[in-house]
């Protein structure tokens, strides 16, 4: 993906970091649970495709120690430069449009990436072509069609609104290209690459700090697109970030579904 294509969530905007915090907080702990799994160690050569933050990165960087490689990708690496060192190489890199920044891997993660991708077909079959014999994929994206509401129990106003200014979210989403249904897709899509050992899994927080730091850093980096296409009011906007500040609700997130295979 370019910029031209518009992305949502640019890395660039100030919440852009507070957002980082919030989604490690909420799915380092599933993401790291896969890879403990297919034994990442000394040695391994990993690519982390949409590094937008560092949390996954640093952590690989450790498992995999000096002889070992983490290669880290995204259109806007300024967040990544932090941990630009051996054994992290950083590169600005179009998962959707350019080759993989090398072969062999033995594995290769993107984590809410995909979704917002418009070529994601041709994203995915680079990841699995850096890949070698026997390396792991796995793809973490979301579903917000399996649950579309950020409130899931709407019994006042403020879940009302909260609802409402979600379904904003996901239509300015939706109409930037991303696959809202994307996730529950992943088991069949590694399966028809030809991956094998297919699993996958899904991870709903329901209510957290993490997930009210998240909902107010979106809402903030998205307003003006909101006001401009007409999905809320300036007052609204400002009324919903005084009820998440409030800490009286109960926000959730879209469910993240993890699905791994292994390259033959």
């Amino acid at each position: 993906m370019t910029r031209a294509d518009g992305y949502l969530l640019d890395n660039q905007q100030t919440e852009a970091g507070r957002r980082f915090e919030a989604l490690a907080t909420l799915f380092d702990p599933t993401t790291f649970r896969h890879m403990e799994r297919f034994g990442v160690g000394s040695g391994w050569r990993c690519w982390e495709v949409g590094a937008g933050g560092t949390s996954v990165v640093s952590w690989l960087a450790k498992k995999v120690g000096p002889t070992g490689k983490v290669v880290a990708t995204d259109i806007d690496t300024s967040w990544a430069a932090s941990v630009a060192r051996s054994p992290v190489e950083v590169r600005v890199h179009d998962v959707g449009a350019e080759e993989p920044p090398g072969e062999g891997f033995d594995l290769v993660h993107a984590r809410l990436v995909l979704v917002h991708v418009p070529d994601r077909e041709r994203a995915l079959q680079s990841m699995i072509k850096a890949l070698r014999p026997g390396g792991r994929l796995l793809v973490e994206d979301a579903d917000p069609a399996l649950q579309s509401l950020l409130c899931p129990e709407e019994y006042g106003p403020e879940q009302q609104l909260a609802n409402r200014l979600r379904q904003g979210f996901r239509k300015l989403l939706a109409d930037r290209g991303a696959d809202l249904a994307y996730g529950r897709k992943l088991p069949r899509l590694l399966r028809d690459a030809g991956l094998r050992g297919v699993e996958a899994d899904a991870y709903f927080p329901v209510t957290s700090p993490a997930c009210e730091a998240l909902e107010s850093a979106t809402v903030r980096q998205i307003r003006d697109q909101l006001v401009t296409a007409g999905l809320a009011t300036q007052d609204e906007i400002d009324q919903h970030l005084a009820n998440v500040a409030a800490g009286s609700m109960d926000l959730a997130t879209a469910p993240m579904i993890s699905a791994w295979g292994r390259k033959n």
